[in-house]
């Protein structure tokens, strides 16, 4: 609906306005700068005869000028090669249990994936004695101190389920009646 009141105001008056735009006077460009007119010049033969003669005075000038280069040392870095991987990454098998589907089969050391992660962290707060964060760095190589944050800040999800009794008891609850 909106578009069609905009479309009445923008039609309003169409032929009139566009009539009145049309017989206006187009206004009168500016006069252009003298220097645009350059090409004009450039056929003039006074021209042409000062750009092609030679200058006795500039030529002795350019003959005394002599240019000498030369390139700078080549130094060589002993770190030359810090860009490049000064060996190839060290792959381990991974360590994936029953989700050996879900996952990759090789990570590089010092780096876990999200199942192997996952696995850790549920080992570890199952049975927190067996898994410490000491097994954990040998097991999976990574450093003790990323362990340790990993431990700390990330907590698996757990799974809890009411018994039915809990469930037949709110469902029992009456609401008080409002006299």
């Amino acid at each position: 609906m909106g578009a069609r009141v905009t479309r009445v105001f923008r039609n309003f008056n169409v032929e009139n306005r566009a009539r009145r735009e049309i017989t206006k006077e187009k206004p009168t460009p500016a006069p252009r700068h003298p220097t645009a007119r350059l090409d004009a010049m450039a056929d003039s033969p006074e021209i042409k005869e000062e750009v092609l003669r030679k200058d006795d005075r500039f030529l002795t000038l350019l003959k005394d000028v002599y240019v000498e280069s030369r390139d700078p040392p080549v130094q060589v870095k002993d770190g030359g090669g810090e860009h490049l991987p000064c060996k190839q990454e060290e792959k381990r098998l991974t360590k994936l249990g029953h989700l050996e589907a879900l996952d990759v089969k090789k990570v590089s050391k010092g780096k876990i994936s999200i199942v192997e992660a996952l696995t850790l962290l549920n080992n570890h707060k199952l049975q927190p004695q067996i898994w410490t964060a000491e097994k954990i760095a040998a097991e999976y190589s990574l450093e003790l101190k990323e362990v340790n944050s990993l431990l700390e800040f990330f907590i698996p999800f757990t799974v809890q389920e009411f018994p039915k009794e809990t469930k037949k008891a709110i469902k029992s609850h009456k609401p008080k009646q409002l006299t």
